[in-house]
């Protein structure tokens, strides 16, 4: 994840008189889910003591960090919840190279620990798994799209391999990967990722029991028969080993995610592969090999215009930021593509949500049959 331009290389905002002018500080907003349900959420620590922490041996436990977001009784009472926890924003803005005070991060539309509706039944779920070096803040804006829509979300950040992870008490555990980024450290983090998938969907099933106790109780507000999964980049490469490994997820989303063998043999449920615009580039061939294997129902779509950036927060936020951090643009351009960020978060969201209530609900409007007119900025691949 990047803004795209150094700090070395912005233009200088010194004075005349050379004296610094202190910028007046930009609040960044989200935009607003769509759905009929107030959101909830809470995060929770998880501590996996069947592993020593395969990045960090001297860790005896393997430790993780998930938030929680959920459709809410009420929001009364509850202040809302901030996009990227506190003392994870210091790391953010020094790996961003962003002068503290500069920019105000956004709040989230959830409020904090706000009472569960469980539905008729219990909520279907939704994982969520984000890219290398990066962390969960940045699916927010696909997270509560699909939690105000009814879907209990699980994010998860995977401590070591993520940007920077806060636990309770303030400890910030940051990026420990060493060595090149080659095939052999994927395979690696695609292994340690689906084994924390793994534990995750065992602590559901905890939570669901009434075995752990959170401020809002949710147990019984799982459906766990009703699980799919979604992640970007390495986050979406996930999805695809996780969903092989793991017979309790049912359906699962690549945002943009090259595979690895075996991961490319595919799987017999449903998957959507859903990339940027490769222009006049030919298609990735982990995803060809990926399509020609998978046994499952299978659509595959591009989103016209855009990169790889466009299915982070980043889509909405660095345009918002771009005056303040020095960004020309052609540089936000070349973060994001040229695809309005409205429309391309619209069209995420749509197709993203199209897929789980077709596959986890049954609900099927049609829109992953054949291209839409509502959506010009959507390619549909095969």
């Amino acid at each position: 994840m990047t803004t795209a331009v150094s700090a070395q290389s912005r233009p200088s905002t010194a004075s005349p008189t050379g004296a610094s002018p202190t910028p007046t500080p930009v609040r960044l907003r989200l935009p607003a889910p769509t759905g009929p349900h107030p959101l909830g959420t809470v995060s929770l620590h998880l501590v996996d003591r069947a592993r020593v922490d395969p990045w960090q041996a001297s860790r005896p436990a393997r430790e993780l960090m998930i938030q929680l977001w959920y459709p809410a009784h009420t929001a009364h009472g509850h202040p809302r919840a901030p996009w990227m926890s506190p003392g994870s924003v210091p790391v953010f803005e020094r790996e961003q190279g962003i002068v503290s005070g500069t920019l105000l991060l956004p709040t989230t539309h959830a409020r904090l620990a706000a009472p569960v509706d469980h539905g008729r039944c219990g909520r279907p779920i939704v994982l969520y798994s984000p890219g290398l070096c990066s962390n969960r803040s940045l699916g927010t804006v696909l997270i509560e799209e699909l939690a105000s829509h009814g879907y209990l979300v699980v994010a998860i950040d995977h401590t070591y391999d993520a940007d920077q992870v806060e636990f309770p008490g303030g400890r910030v555990e940051t990026f420990a990967l060493t060595g090149d980024i080659d095939d052999a450290l994927i395979a690696k983090a695609l292994a340690v990722r689906t084994a924390d998938t793994r534990f995750v969907l065992d602590q559901l099933t905890a939570l669901n029991a009434g075995r752990r106790l959170l401020p809002p109780t949710l147990a019984g507000a799982f459906d766990l028969s009703r699980v799919g999964m979604l992640g970007h980049s390495l986050g979406g490469a996930t999805a695809a080993a996780a969903i092989r490994a793991d017979r309790r997820l049912r359906a699962g989303v690549n945002l943009d995610g090259s595979l690895l063998a075996p991961v490319t043999t595919g799987t017999d449920r449903p998957f959507l592969l859903f990339g940027s615009d490769l222009g006049p580039g030919p298609e990735d061939p982990s995803w060809d090999q990926f399509w020609n294997s998978q046994s499952g129902w299978k659509r595959e779509l591009a989103l016209t215009n855009s990169t790889h950036t466009s299915f982070t927060d980043l889509e909405t936020l660095l345009p918002q930021a771009a005056p303040l951090l020095g960004l020309t643009p052609s540089q936000v351009t070349q973060a994001i593509g040229t695809l309005d960020p409205h429309r391309a978060i619209h069209a995420q969201r749509a197709y993203i949500r199209a897929f789980f209530d077709l596959h986890l609900r049954h609900l099927d409007n049609h829109l992953l049959q054949h291209p839409s007119p509502r959506y010009p900025q959507i390619r549909l691949i095969r």
